[in-house]
């Protein structure tokens, strides 16, 4: 965990807001469900300042609004980073049987700490 590679984009892929760079990060995400708040364990598999995709071993409801919190660690980093955002599930994609789900999270806003982590790495 902890590289940062920039993602391959095909040739005629839709142009992205934000540079998106793989990077692989335990993500703690609340949500919504009911009239109580959920709680799941994640991993990053990408991340821009402007969202990130998840892995989960569970669905999140579609349109659903998260926080989250990113444990950057390893790496250049001497201690770890916790990166707090919030967003909404903009997609949600079934990765086979039993191997849980990729969740696409939009922010409301830039995570402006993971521009700065990622300025640092670039050099």
């Amino acid at each position: 965990m902890g590289q940062v590679n920039d993602i391959a984009r095909p040739p005629h892929a839709q142009e992205r807001k934000y540079r998106r760079f793989a990077l692989r990060y335990p993500v703690q995400v609340k949500f919504p469900l009911g009239k109580s708040v959920s709680e799941l364990q994640a991993v990053s598999q990408n991340v821009s300042i402007g969202g990130l995709l998840l892995e989960t071993p569970s669905p999140i409801p579609q349109h659903c609004s998260v926080n989250f919190t990113m444990t950057v660690q390893g790496g250049q980093v001497a201690h770890p980073i916790e990166l707090v955002g919030e967003g909404r599930v903009v997609r949600i994609e079934p990765r086979g049987p039993g191997a849980g789900f990729a969740i696409a999270v939009e922010c409301n806003r830039p995570i402006s700490q993971m521009e700065n982590y990622l300025a640092a790495l670039r050099g």
